[in-house]
């Protein structure tokens, strides 16, 4: 019998969970309480990097889905979600930096990314700041579109038979055994089901929480400015090293790193910025100023560019900075798909081949899906099973 799937969450996870379920020939239905793409996934920039991870789980995971986003776009259409082969460039401020940016680019290299020291970055961004003293150049790094990433998925996973369903998850459907048989919405009906994917984006770890399995999931808001459309003047993703250590970083207060790059419209994104403030979206002007003012020092001609709005979400942060990807002891039939921090958009299509391999129990690209024991729900859990 065909394994049937109820997957929450129709963000960019989500939607790579169902397309991914479904190219395996299992029945999935995608349950949102909002439209395709409009939590998390809308306040992104289509980041697909590897430039910005350390050798490990996550960049393994990284370079799997930088393949796999390849080939959603020779399948889809790579015009469906705008993929750009872009490549990124990490620029230091000083020599310093520039020295710890070569050694992390290094162990990079080691584990298989394409890394390019670059001596004058003027050659490969010519509207760059004349005294940044280098950088690495990363060809693999990439970028789409992510609201359209996510509704091209989910439609090739509606022309493989995948419904969608609008609806609050508000609790799980157990047997007496405690596996799961499908989820009730907060409108009382009831989806049946074998296994359910979490990929709540932010509203993980809450979704978790009803499904009888929490984890520890917290929102860190982010900035991100949008410019007035020119000219192409930024030709790759760039940001200053110090973004590198800021993604890592555990600390609750504002953090902000350069990150500067162009898109098909011919707007300028600017980012990033980080800080934990629970649910709270108020706009912060401090934040906007601190982006804009780095920005300019990255790339004077900026200063005389207008802003035509900023936008601001949640980032799904888990303490140990990766995401949750597997199934949860407690309760059979949930596995998770969350906690991706920034980097859902570029994660997402291993994170849906994860999921599928997981829910199949079968080998995932050559290798057991339960090799990847560090991103199971179980390093959240004590012995006796509970959270830590």
């Amino acid at each position: 019998m065909t394994l049937k799937v109820v997957v929450v969450g129709a963000g960019v996870v989500g939607a790579a969970c169902a397309f991914h379920a479904t190219s395996a020939g299992l029945d999935v239905t995608v349950v949102d309480r909002g439209a395709v793409g409009s939590g998390t996934t809308s306040r992104g920039e289509g980041n697909i990097l590897l430039s910005d991870k350390e050798p490990g789980p996550e960049l393994d995971l990284a370079r799997l889905s930088r393949a796999l986003w390849d080939e959603a776009g020779q399948e889809l259409g790579p015009d469906s979600f705008e993929l750009e082969h872009k490549g990124g460039l990490v620029v230091a401020s000083t020599a310093e930096s520039l020295a710890a940016l070569g050694e992390f680019a290094a162990r990079q290299e080691a584990a298989g990314v394409r890394t390019e020291p670059v001596d004058r970055v003027r050659d490969v961004e010519p509207h760059l700041a004349p005294d940044i003293p280098g950088g690495v150049h990363y060809p693999q790094d990439a970028q789409v579109q992510p609201v359209l990433a996510a509704a091209a998925l989910l439609r090739a996973a509606v022309r493989r038979g995948a419904r969608l369903h609008s609806g609050d998850v508000a609790s799980a459907v157990t047997s007496r055994e405690g596996r799961i048989t499908g989820v009730r919405t907060a409108a009382g009906e009831v989806l049946h089901a074998d296994a359910v994917a979490n990929a709540a984006g932010t509203w993980g770890g809450e979704v978790g929480r009803r499904l009888g399995a929490p984890v520890e999931v917290l929102p860190r808001r982010g900035f991100v400015l949008v410019t007035e459309p020119l000219p192409p003047m930024v030709r790759h993703k760039v940001y200053s090293a110090d973004y590198i250590a800021n993604v890592v970083s555990s600390e609750a207060g504002l953090e902000t790193s350069c990150v500067v790059e162009g898109t098909r419209g011919g707007t300028i994104l600017i980012g990033a910025s980080r800080e934990r403030v629970g649910f709270d979206l108020t706009m912060n002007t401090a934040v906007v100023t601190r982006l804009a003012a780095q920005a300019c020092r990255l790339f004077p001609f900026l200063r005389g560019v207008h802003l035509i709005r900023a936008y601001r979400g949640f980032r799904p942060y888990c303490p140990d900075h990766l995401p949750v990807v597997g199934p949860d002891p407690r309760v059979p039939g949930v596995v998770h798909a969350c906690g991706h921090e920034g980097a859902g958009i570029g994660l997402a299509p291993a994170t849906g081949a994860l999921v599928t391999a997981h829910l199949l129990g079968r080998p995932w690209r050559g290798a057991d899906p339960a090799a990847h024991t560090a991103l199971l729900p179980d390093r959240f859990l004590t012995p006796g099973g509970g959270p830590q």
